[in-house]
């Protein structure tokens, strides 16, 4: 049987989408399971130059002297005891209109997290490996859309280091100051993901975003509340959140809204700087998104907290690639290909 034309163009169009989505989703389970001696920042920036060279994209990375002269103080505090060079990638994608406003992915890209000062039990330390899964799913999206030449700008903005403990590392009560110029009491240090994410989400206003996405493993209370079914979904736009939603159910890739009440920021309080970056037990998930909500004011926002979703323990152990699925469906959607 012969497909007429409209039908035959839709079910093209529809594998190479797959193909694409597939094809992005393997390059994020493939450096989510590299040994974080071989995937560390300056790996993910070469991967990132290839994809540039690939799919002639613009790629930007900056190093740490950059960052101190920017006055990336957040991010610089986590990265201050590692041996590891930190570096901001900025990967463009260009295939909408000039004039189109971009999405915004921002990934969190810890290559190895131990925790710091505030050390991590050694036990499954070994899956802090996976701590720049948000990176990954950055990196992963970008190339199925440039593989699928999808009609939309995008720019990813992946903050990545390590995080160690040592001499030079930051202590519990250090106060920092962000590239906002919002300072931040650190009261745990094993609560970093945050402060690279601030930085680099003031850093990625720049480019003027329609709208922006931050992808995090970010707390360990998001797999409590939520288990490893569905990410955490808090956004400061209603429309926002539903769109996101919706991209999820689609692609089988699913969320779950999560409040982000004023009243949990007061969980934030320090009395010492503008805020702190931890509020405690109760909540954890939430309070995370409220730190990161202080860096969105200006904002059409949302964070996908992936910790519980982006890899799997036990016999099993390993990435999944997620949540590229959602981001090339709400990218897609976004640019008005239902």
């Amino acid at each position: 049987m012969t497909l007429p034309l409209p039908a035959a163009a839709a079910l093209t169009q529809a594998l190479a989408e797959a193909q694409a989505t597939a094809d992005g989703a393997d390059l994020a389970r493939t450096l989510g399971n590299l040994p974080p001696n071989i995937c560390t920042p300056t790996y993910l920036a070469e991967q990132a130059r290839k994809l540039a060279r690939e799919f002639k994209l613009d790629v930007e990375v900056l190093e740490r002297r950059d960052m101190e002269k920017l006055g990336m103080g957040a991010f610089l505090a986590v990265t201050q005891a590692s041996h590891q060079p930190p570096k901001l990638i900025v990967l463009h994608y260009r295939g909408g209109a000039k004039s189109a406003k971009p999405v915004a992915l921002v990934g969190k890209g810890i290559t190895f997290d131990t925790g710091g000062i505030s050390l991590k039990p050694a036990a499954e330390m070994d899956e802090m490996k996976f701590d720049m899964s948000g990176a990954g799913s950055v990196l992963g999206a970008i190339r199925a859309l440039a593989g699928m030449k999808a009609p939309l700008n995008v720019v990813g903005v992946i903050p990545t280091c390590e995080n160690m403990p040592g001499g030079h590392a930051t202590k519990p009560g250090d106060i920092v100051t962000t590239l906002s110029g919002q300072t931040v009491e650190i009261l745990n240090t094993d609560a970093e993901g945050r402060l690279i994410l601030c930085d680099a989400i003031t850093y990625a206003e720049r480019f003027k975003p329609d709208v922006l996405l931050n992808i995090a493993t970010l707390t360990g209370a998001c797999v409590i509340a939520l288990g490893h079914v569905a990410s955490g979904l808090f956004s400061n736009d209603e429309k926002l959140s539903d769109e996101v939603r919706a991209a999820a159910d689609d692609a089988w890739d699913r969320v779950w809204p999560m409040p982000l009440w004023e009243d949990y920021q007061e969980q934030l309080r320090s009395n010492f700087a503008d805020f702190a970056n931890i509020g405690g037990r109760p909540g954890g998930a939430i309070t995370a998104a409220c730190f990161l909500a202080r860096f969105t004011r200006k904002l059409r926002w949302a964070h996908l907290d992936v910790a519980g979703t982006a890899w799997r323990s036990g016999r099993e152990k390993g990435s999944t690639g997620r949540p590229v699925p959602l981001l090339v469906r709400f990218a897609l959607r976004h640019a008005g290909r239902k």
